[in-house]
C-alpha cells in the first residue's frame, strides 16, 4: 500500500494507492480510513459498496458515480458475473480504458472538486 498526503484548497488530501491481496487487508484499511463525504476512486464494486455506506462518494476509474442508488444492482450483477464464471461460463473482462473513459472521469472529478 502506498501513500501520499498532499495540500489542496487549505485542505489535507490522501492518496492511498493498495494492491489487492488474498486476505482483503487493503480494503478493510480503506474502509476503516474512509469517512462521509471523502472520494474513492475504485473499481472494486464490493469495496464501493462499504464505502458508500460510511457516507463517502465513489467514483470508478471510467468516470462512473456509483451511489446508493445504483450500488446494490451493481453487486448483483458482479455476483450474477461471479457465478457464471464460477460454473466455467467464460465471461470476459472489461473492456480497457479508452480516451472518452479517461476523458469522463476527469469531467466527473472536476464537478466532485468544484
Amino acid at each position: 500500500m502506498h501513500r501520499l498526503t498532499v495540500g489542496f484548497n487549505d485542505e489535507q488530501v490522501e492518496w492511498i494507492e493498495s494492491r489487492a491481496d488474498a486476505e482483503g487487508r487493503s480494503n478493510a484499511e480503506i474502509v476503516r480510513r474512509v469517512g462521509e463525504g471523502d472520494l474513492v476512486v475504485t473499481s472494486d464494486i464490493p469495496l464501493a459498496a462499504e464505502v458508500i455506506d460510511k457516507g463517502a462518494h465513489v467514483l470508478s476509474p471510467r468516470g462512473e458515480v456509483m451511489g446508493r442508488e445504483t450500488i446494490r444492482a451493481r453487486l448483483q450483477m458482479r455476483d450474477f458475473m461471479e457465478t457464471l464464471r464460477g460454473s466455467g461460463i467464460h465471461t470476459g473482462g472489461p473492456a480497457g480504458l479508452t480516451h472518452a473513459d479517461r476523458k469522463a472521469f476527469a469531467d466527473a472529478l472536476d464537478r466532485y472538486l468544484a
